[in-house]
């Protein structure tokens, strides 16, 4: 087996740098044809925002596709504020003071429902207190002024069940087992406890401390009018804004 000189070794090494200082350089035209792009793309679409502020002020389904246009490219217009986007805009107010709004309605039906409360039922009781001369506010608007009050650690969280979304205003984490039960319970409003045990294939002491932990969170009323105690869950009742 012939052994390589010395000059074929060198040969290589100077090829593969030559291919690496080729890669390097291409790799720095295509970082700087991205750049370019991406300042031609944002520079366009701070003139789309400034041509259609009132739109996107005014108009929520419009407001929601802008806000999806920037997370596209990683744009924040709620990032801050006082940022360039919101004072431009006027959307950073906006969502801060839908933030307070979302917490006031949240405090006042906390007796209620145990700081558990449909989006649809928090949208209505919002319009309501905005009042009419007020731009309407979307499901998004109310989602993502929800996102802004959860970094500031308020204990805020939207919860799936089933088609539905519950915003819980309380600290703590709903546990598996509760949120089976507002599944099983999101069709009537209400379950009991020989229902858990029969459509879920539970014992009855793992139905019963679930139920009865609700209730003890102020998230389930109890009805003892049956004959079997019934539990009502006000959060998944149809809206009741109108009955203030």
């Amino acid at each position: 087996m012939k052994r390589r000189g010395i000059g074929a070794i060198n040969k290589d090494r100077l090829a593969k740098s030559k291919f690496a200082e080729k890669g390097t350089e291409i790799a720095e035209v295509q970082f700087s044809q991205m750049q370019e792009q991406f300042e031609k793309f944002k520079s366009n679409l701070e003139e789309f925002a400034g041509k259609h502020r009132n739109d996107i002020k005014r108009n929520a389904e419009f407001r929601q596709h802008f806000q999806q246009m920037c997370a596209r490219i990683g744009v924040d217009p709620l990032a801050s504020s006082k940022g360039f986007w919101a004072e431009m805009l006027g959307v950073g107010d906006f969502y801060y003071e839908l933030g307070v709004q979302v917490i006031e309605v949240c405090l006042a039906t906390r007796s209620k429902n145990g700081g558990l409360i449909s989006l649809e039922d928090l949208r209505t009781r919002l319009q309501k207190s905005r009042g009419k001369s007020r731009q309407e506010v979307s499901d998004d608007d109310i989602l993502r002024a929800i996102k802004k009050l959860r970094v500031l650690g308020s204990g805020f969280a939207v919860i799936p069940v089933h088609g539905r979304r519950l915003v819980q205003s309380v600290p703590g984490e709903l546990s598996i087992d509760d949120t089976a039960v507002l599944e099983h319970a999101e069709e009537s409003a209400y379950t009991c406890e020989s229902y858990l045990v029969r459509d879920l294939n539970w014992q009855k002491i793992r139905a019963l401390h679930a139920l009865e932990h609700l209730v003890h969170e102020g998230m389930a009323w109890v009805d003892d009018q049956a004959s079997e105690r019934h539990y009502w869950f006000p959060s998944l009742l149809p809206d009741t804004s109108g009955d203030d």
